[in-house]
């Protein structure tokens, strides 16, 4: 599951915690955009459910020094050990540019080379001297992890599927199908033992069909019109169906471009019914050759009109469908 979960305060997350684990949820995993820092939600599952994995999916390799990360993993990494793992990200211009003052620049690099310092630093090692984006002097962990984070690397397009497979411990996948998955993994491809396939997937457990439609629209329009992601699409294939709503967006017509998606794209991309058929979709993607499925739990009529109540109990039927499926 991804975390924080919203409309639940963080200081209140022991019980959404409990909750997870209760239903049979093994892993919670963080994201970092304008919410909360990746680490935070992490440290306090940590603590209070030391039976669940955790993983950041992602930290963006330019939003913090390379030092200050591997800290950040560092400490995360020591506190629970052997449960966590650190997925990193080239992130996005407005993200990294507009929101944080960093320009964005030579991502695949940047990203390359802040794998390669995690690698070492994280082992304990000295990192003295200049990547090909930034240069590190002397620096050494003061307590470097007993068991150091397996490094999971977010990629869409081919050179970053590539780096994953050759260089990361897994690969962590977003905004995309089931039927997708085989071929990003193709970029990917021969994995090593304990290479893990990781996916964020959103999900709008509702049979309120016009509600999830609307709003998988309204997250497609604010995601793949991210150049990044519109390549990434154009890459899979669907640049002719997605080819009027990045032209509405393009000519500020953004009630248009929303419009203008598909309901089979927003089907694929967002799923939605009741628990029990969404459980079924995320298993399509485990079936294709995802180990790690995410659910990013979106707010529905049920859960807004109900609020932390409805929530715990929509995570306990969709942890009950999870068992169901599994045995």
């Amino acid at each position: 599951m991804t975390v924080p979960l919203g409309g639940i305060a963080l200081a209140h997350h022991d019980a959404a915690y409990a909750a997870l684990e209760r239903a049979g949820f093994t892993d919670v995993w963080s994201s970092e955009v304008a919410g909360a820092d990746a680490f935070t939600p992490l440290a306090l599952a940590a603590a209070w459910q030391p039976g669940l994995r955790l993983g950041t999916a992602v930290t963006p390799v330019f939003t913090r020094g390379p030092g200050l990360l591997a800290m950040s993993a560092a400490a995360l990494a020591e506190a629970a050990p052997g449960r966590f793992s650190l997925g990193i990200g080239a992130s996005s211009p407005v993200l990294v540019q507009d929101w944080n003052a960093v320009p964005f620049e030579e991502p695949f690099r940047r990203t390359r080379d802040v794998l390669r310092f995690l690698r070492a630093a994280l082992r304990g090692e000295t990192v003295d001297g200049a990547y090909d984006t930034f240069a590190v002097r002397r620096f050494t962990l003061e307590r470097p992890p007993a068991v150091p984070p397996p490094l999971l690397l977010a990629a869409l397009r081919p050179g970053m599927l590539r780096l994953a497979g050759a260089e990361a411990d897994g690969v962590i996948l977003n905004w995309l199908s089931p039927d997708d998955v085989p071929r990003a993994l193709t970029e990917v491809g021969e994995r090593r033992p304990g290479f893990e396939v990781a996916a964020r997937i959103f999900v709008c457990p509702t049979e309120d069909v016009t509600y999830a439609r609307a709003l998988g629209r309204r997250l497609i329009t604010s995601y793949l019109t991210v150049p990044a992601y519109a390549e990434f699409h154009r890459w899979l294939g669907r640049d002719e169906v997605l080819a009027p709503m990045w032209a509405a967006w393009a000519a500020g017509d953004r009630r248009g471009a929303s419009a203008a998606v598909p309901d089979d794209v927003v089907d694929a991309l967002v799923l939605h019914g009741s628990p029990q058929r969404c459980r079924a979709e995320v298993r399509r993607y485990a079936d294709n050759g995802v180990d790690v499925p995410i659910i990013a739990l979106l707010p529905t009529p049920e859960v807004t009109a109900g609020g932390a109540t409805a929530l715990l109990s929509l995570i306990a039927r969709l942890g009950t469908n999870l068992v169901e499926a599994s045995a």
